[in-house]
């Protein structure tokens, strides 16, 4: 008895609707591993960890990069006018070789500028502390640069007097490399100008 073939027709239908199957369930697979692939990366840019002191991991929430780049800007801006302002005849070149590193060539121009008015001669020849009583510091973002505006109020004692002045100076800051210790923060005062500086009333 001879067996009977099959209707070719029947065949190719078969054939063709286990090739679909395969590639729709190849496209779906695909599908669902990007996703994943995806969804793992977010949560691995959001998240940190952290080693405890016995040894177990503990996941931290990383703040945004701009809450992250205004805590660093405000700590950078405050330890450069510490260094820079904040000096006497025993402290003043250690201070201000620390300050420029914090800064570009406006920094640099600026302080020749001021070592070529004699500013630190005097502070030298008549025994001069000036101290810095206060730092205040706004940054913005302006088409992508940041810029500030630093409010510092210092005082120069003289002995038997003493003065008390606020500067307010602007600038830019840009990321650079972290450079321990000279620069921790990974940033960079550019365009720094002295804009304003004024006398204070003594309240005292």
């Amino acid at each position: 008895m001879k067996t009977p073939y099959k209707n070719i027709y029947n065949v190719l239908k078969l054939n063709r609707f286990i090739v679909l199957a395969v590639v729709v369930c190849a496209l779906l697979s695909s599908t669902l591993s990007l996703w994943m692939a995806f969804n793992t990366n977010q949560k691995a840019l959001n998240s940190a960890f952290a080693i405890n002191t016995d040894g177990s991991i503990i996941p931290l929430k990383l703040v945004t990069q701009k809450e992250n780049f205004k805590v660093e800007a405000l700590a950078h801006l405050d330890l450069f006018h510490n260094y820079f302002y904040n000096i006497d005849a025993s402290n003043y070149e250690r201070n201000l070789e620390k300050a420029l590193w914090l800064g570009n060539s406006s920094v640099d121009n600026l302080y020749r500028q001021k070592k070529a008015d004699g500013v630190y001669n005097r502070l030298l020849q008549y025994s001069l502390v000036q101290k810095v009583l206060s730092i205040d510091s706004q940054i913005e973002e302006q088409n992508g640069t940041y810029v500030f505006r630093t409010i510092t109020v210092f005082e120069i004692n003289r002995g038997s007097i003493i003065d008390t002045y606020e500067l307010v100076s602007t600038g830019n800051l840009i990321p650079v490399d972290r450079n321990f210790p000279n620069n921790p923060h990974g940033l960079l005062i550019t365009n720094y100008f002295e804009n304003t500086l004024k006398k204070l009333n003594d309240e005292n």
